[in-house]
């Protein structure tokens, strides 16, 4: 994992037209998506017909992530970082927990972003699979250049679950997705696009990464 320093970054959402500034602590991010291997042996299951043991695990719900980050706690000998309730929108966070985790919505954007303040880290090409380059398909993940931190992938290829709730009044339950993914056009891949999705839905485009909080 990626040690991340604290920092502070600027949210916005284009339909709101909102902007909104959060301090972030320091906390851990993988350096690459999960991937298909990595979920099987969590998990035992694949999620979709993709074929290649590097390629970013896709088709995984937001709940789905929710249950390999406990999972995945629980194989290491960590704390698990959620409750999980009767219903799979029933999650609360155990803020106490020294297990893996999504990364909040700040929480990605300030470690995509990298300290740059421009929308990319680096030219696109170099850095992204999207709608342009992709070929229409996945690609393994650390194939293209990381940001400054060292983590690779953080626009397109897959989108990428975070913990928030998207917008509570209008959308309901629906979490936020980041980064893009590989049949995505080019405007999609920037560090401040957001995205939503219900948590209960699989997407061949949407994947997730783990994060893990350094102890206070």
């Amino acid at each position: 994992m990626v040690d991340i320093p604290p920092g502070a970054v600027e949210l916005s959402d284009r339909r709101t037209r909102r902007s909104w500034s959060v301090d972030v602590g320091a906390y851990q991010l993988t350096a690459v998506p999960v991937t298909r291997a990595q979920y099987a042996r969590v998990t035992g299951q694949w999620p979709s017909d993709a074929r290649g043991d590097r390629l970013p695990v896709d088709s995984v719900s937001w709940s789905d992530a929710i249950r390999f980050c406990n999972a995945l706690s629980e194989r290491v000998g960590l704390t698990p970082a959620y409750c999980i309730g009767a219903g799979d929108e029933e999650v609360d966070q155990v803020e106490s927990a020294d297990g893996y985790r999504l990364p909040t919505e700040a929480e990605w954007e300030y470690a995509c972003r990298a300290a740059t303040t421009g929308p990319r880290y680096g030219p696109l090409d170099e850095i992204a699979w999207h709608r342009a380059n992709s070929g229409g398909r996945m690609h393994e993940v650390g194939a293209k250049n990381p940001n400054a931190w060292g983590l690779y992938d953080m626009l397109g290829n897959v989108w990428e679950w975070c913990w928030d709730i998207y917008d509570a009044d209008v959308y309901g339950g629906y979490r936020v997705l980041r980064g893009g993914g590989w049949f995505d056009e080019h405007w999609s891949c920037r560090a401040s696009v957001r995205r939503r999705s219900h948590p209960t839905l699989r997407i061949d485009d949407v994947g997730f990464r783990i994060a893990r909080s350094v102890p206070h």
